[in-house]
């Protein structure tokens, strides 16, 4: 891969520049990665830990891995990470088998090898303090990665997730209160609550104990309790299917706040050699066709979700 194309750059602006920064083309590595550990979830979901220190030490939220699954595709899978451990070099990923490539990695065993390039991609940039996450099926690693990065920062993160498979962690009452919400919404994920992150979920299977609904049911809720000082400190920051993005979007202009997306439900080789990935993007030449993988995975929602 031409390390050139990795690109990130901050989504301040409502229309993203021609040539965006390449400041991090230098932070793509190679690696052999161990499988340290591999869970099965129901719904076809799966953990993957992988050995991949270099990747580990450089990864930021939003960023992917392009993973060979198997000897008998070289055609290589990106999958967004969901944490990183620098210290102890490792990295995890979630992933849903779907195709011949991710039911292949599904069959991986720990101690096998798995060539994994990364990370990749354009990371999101938080400014606001008190960011939105909201995370909807595979798109949920993404923000749980978010969410640990801003553990220590002065922010005050909430986030949303969505299933409607079961979720891939056994989802808990939260201790933590949230003014605004249906008393009955409590589920959360153990691992945010850990953190002090307060987090609820959505779902239409009505799994007990979360919203039956959507997230941005949830979110709107939760934007309606802030005062304008709130308000003024708020921005969204989301990762899922394409009608939830753009939903998403709606939510931000009808309330006027910034937004990021991560379009990864785009991507397919991800390295740019395909263009199947390419989406009309608004920038400050007018609008262009920009490849998710390369480009992104995450855009200022309003550059591809422009019209009302």
């Amino acid at each position: 891969m031409n390390k050139a194309d990795a690109k990130q750059t901050s989504q301040a602006e409502p229309s993203v520049p021609e040539h965006p920064s390449k400041a991090h083309r230098q932070t793509i590595f190679v690696e052999d990665a161990e499988i340290l550990s591999h869970q099965n979830h129901p719904g076809e979901q799966h953990i993957l830990r992988l050995h991949a220190p270099r990747c580990a030490a450089a990864a930021l939220p939003g960023q992917f891995g392009h993973i060979t699954v198997d000897d008998r595709l070289p055609l290589r899978r990106p999958i967004s990470i969901m944490r990183v451990d620098p210290e102890q070099g490792w990295v995890e990923l979630l992933y849903k088998a779907v195709g011949e490539g991710t039911r292949l990695l599904a069959q991986r065993s720990p101690g096998e090898l798995l060539n994994m390039m990364g990370p990749i991609g354009r990371s999101f940039n938080v400014t606001q303090a008190r960011p939105l996450l909201i995370g909807g099926g595979v798109g949920m690693p993404p923000m749980i990665f978010l969410a640990e990065s801003l553990r220590h920062t002065g922010r005050q993160p909430f986030v949303i997730l969505g299933s409607e498979v079961p979720f891939p962690f056994q989802p808990a009452p939260s201790r933590i209160m949230i003014p605004g919400l249906g008393a009955n919404v409590i589920a959360s994920m153990p691992l945010l609550e850990d953190w002090n992150i307060p987090c609820r979920l959505a779902s239409q299977q009505e799994f007990p104990g979360t919203h039956h609904g959507y997230v941005t049911d949830l979110a709107r809720q939760w934007l309606d309790t802030l005062d304008e000082t709130g308000l003024a400190e708020a921005g969204l920051y989301a990762c899922g299917p394409h009608p939830m993005l753009e939903a998403v979007v709606r939510v931000a202009r009808d309330y006027d706040l910034p937004v990021q997306v991560s379009l990864e439900e785009y991507m397919a080789c991800g390295v740019g050699g395909c263009a199947g990935c390419t989406v009309p993007v608004q920038t400050t030449a007018g609008q262009k066709m920009q490849r998710v993988c390369v480009d992104g995975p995450v855009f200022d929602g309003y550059t591809v979700f422009w019209a009302g």
